[in-house]
Order: structure tokens, then sequence, then C-alpha cells
């Protein structure tokens, strides 16, 4: 995540302490020191829409091989000993899964730090006051676009006025609520009406997603920004995030999925004021860049360990045969060594970009739909001349 709200403005949210920490950058096991990664576990394949870029391929139906709850507590009570900082419960949609809420508060009581990543479609009064009394340290509900637009991505008739009512709900029981809204060909015309709804609604946070290929999302390639619709979208952004800071508007701005977003935001700063671009030069460095594989992690449904929630075609291990520290340390496993150690395995324009302290070669998942994981990445929207070559 590159948060625009810290970079530009100085801003301090609680991520900013797990993603900008000094100790952060070349650490295998997690965020910092003697911490594991955040893991996203997509507890659930099952949801009950039908989103044309879901990297988890999710269905209505519901599948048979999903962790039992003894199994999903077990896994919880290895993430944590383990340290881990945040689990994120994902899905597919997570509140189908119809042990959740024993599961968070098993989490609760075991010292876990939970949020969650919905569609929010689900989240009545009643579900949004529980998941406020459980302690839910943050609900991210996507939405990619207003009402005609945001059912068209997400296949199903009304779930824009589903996820509003998942947002008032929210808002109401006090719960954090932040949008989160993949940025597409699409859902980046109605950036100028999402920031509208943003400020008409009182939204906490907001999340621009950049599209990885995978899954689903492998389908709608052509959906992708061009990369200078990719640079007019963040100028755009950038605007608005100065904007809301001008008038006193109190919404957290970050962008994920694309580690050019930081260098891009010290090129901007550059000419408007050097003492703040080298502030944004040393907090991405001090990030390193992409940390699939070390500071991130996703565990599936059927217990398979990954470095992220996109990269599905390389599993580690199974949480049912080894706890995932054990799985995490990667003793042995090349493919994590080679990660890990990444730069001199690097290819094309990331083998010899002079940011690759602080991007580390960006998004590995979109690089394989080149058919080589080490290629680079093709949604590096930077220039020849801007990454030095």
């Amino acid at each position: 995540m590159i948060s625009f709200s810290k970079l530009l403005l100085n801003q301090h949210h609680f991520g900013d302490s797990l993603r900008y920490h000094p100790d952060v950058q070349g650490r295998t096991r997690g965020t910092t020191t003697e911490k594991g990664p955040i893991v996203v576990w997509n507890c659930t394949r099952t949801c009950n829409l039908n989103c044309k870029h879901c990297y988890a391929e999710a269905t209505c139906a519901y599948g048979p091989g999903e962790l039992s709850t003894a199994e999903a507590r077990r896994f919880m009570d290895t993430l944590a000993a383990y340290k881990v900082p945040v689990l994120l419960f994902s899905g597919g949609e997570p509140l189908m899964r119809k042990d959740l809420f024993d599961l968070m508060e098993y989490g609760n009581q075991i010292g876990l730090r939970m949020v969650i990543s919905t569609n929010g479609t689900l989240i009545d009064r009643d579900r949004a006051k529980r998941i406020k009394e459980l302690g839910i340290s943050y609900v991210g509900i996507s939405l990619d676009g207003l009402a005609d637009v945001n059912d068209w991505f997400r296949g199903v008739s009304g779930a824009f006025d589903k996820a509003m009512e998942g947002f008032r709900n929210c808002r109401e029981a006090g719960q954090k609520t932040g949008l989160r809204l993949t940025l597409s060909k699409t859902t980046s015309r109605e950036l100028p009406e999402i920031f509208d709804l943003i400020e008409e609604e009182r939204i906490q946070r907001v999340c621009f997603y950049h599209l990885v290929y995978s899954g689903r999302g492998s389908d709608i390639i052509n959906e992708d920004l061009t990369h200078e619709q990719t640079r007019e979208s963040l100028n755009f952004i950038i605007d608005k995030t100065l904007d809301f800071h001008r008038r006193g508007i109190k919404t957290e701005i970050l962008t994920v999925d694309n580690h050019c977003d930081g260098i891009y935001l010290y090129e901007y700063m550059k000419s408007k004021d050097k003492e703040q671009a080298g502030t944004i030069l040393r907090l991405i460095t001090a990030n390193g860049g992409n940390n699939s594989g070390s500071a991130i992690s996703s565990v599936d449904w059927e217990g398979n360990v990954y470095i992220d929630q996109f990269t599905r075609d390389k599993p580690l291990g199974n949480i049912r045969e080894k706890d995932f520290g054990d799985i995490w340390n990667g003793i042995g496993d090349p493919f994590l060594e080679m990660l890990r150690d990444r730069k001199k395995h690097l290819k094309g324009r990331c083998a010899s970009c002079k940011w690759l302290n602080q991007c580390n070669g960006n998004f590995r998942a979109r690089a394989q739909s080149t058919g080589d994981f080490w290629a680079s990445d093709p949604a590096c929207y930077l220039t020849d001349q801007e990454i030095g070559i």
C-alpha cells in the first residue's frame, strides 16, 4: 500500500507503523523484526456476487474443502504464536462463512488484530453492531463505481445500494470503515463522483487498487488502464488528497498493488517541496517496495499458503500439514529463497531500474501474465528516462 496521506501530508494512521518501519526492508519473516507477516485469509470461496476481477474466482456454491471451525481455530492459534500483526478475513465473501462471528470472537480471545474485506451487501444493522462489539479494527467495503458501473462490474443488480447500506450501518454502529475500488478504464471515469460520495458519506478511508491479472482478473486485462491513463488517475487522486486536506476532510487515501506510485509521488513533489520529497524518498526506501512473500501472506479456504492472494499457482504448503510459521520460515524452499533475494533474479526493465530498492520489482503476479515470473511488471508506467535506462 502507498499512503498518499502519509507521503504527501505527513499524516499518521495505524498501517503506517507497519508500512514505513525502518526495519521492514529485507525482512523475510514479516513487517518488523520478530513479527510474522500480515495474513490475508480467504476464509471461504463462496460469494453472493460475481465480480469480473475476482482473483479467487469465487462461486455461489459452498465448497466441501473449506477449513472446519476446529481447523480454523488451530490455524489462528499458530498466527497468534507467530505474532502476525493483522489477520484479514477475505473471500469470496467472508460473511457467507457461517462461523465467521465465532471465529472473530475467538481471534479476540487470543489477541489477534482483525480486519474484514467484504462487498458490504450483507452488513445489516445487527451484523454491523456485532462487528463493532467484537473489536474488529477495520471493515473495507469494495465498491467499483456508482450504481450502474458497480453492479455491472460486480455482476448483480442492486449490489451498489446494498453496499451503501453496509457503509451506513457500520457508520451508525461506530465501526471504522473504508472504500476499496479497483482502477480500470470503466471505474476511473467515475473518480470525481466517487470522491463526491466519499465526502458525502463521510467515509474514513479509501484504497484505490491497481488491477492484478489473476483469477477472473486475467480475463479483463483489456479493462486495465494504459500507462498514460494510470498517470492521469493518479494526478486526480493527488489533487483530491490535497483538496480534502485543505478543506479539513479527514479521509485516509491510499493506492494498492503498484509500487511505482511511491516513486511517482516523489517525482511529483521534487519540484514543489524538496524537503517533503526527501521525506517521501526516505519512507518508500524504508518500505522497500513489494513485500509478497515477506511482509504479506495469503491462505486460502483449503489451508494452502501463498506469497500473496494473487500468486495462486505457487503454493508454499498447507496448514493442515504444517504450522503456518514452519511454512513461512521457508527453510529449504528454493522458490522462497529466490523471492526473498529477488533483485538478482529480476529481468528486463526491472533488472536495471534505479528504483529497485524502492519498488523491489513490483508485482510478480502481473509479471507472471507475460509467461515469466521474473520478467518486468507490465503495469510499470514509469518511463525509461524516469527509471534511469
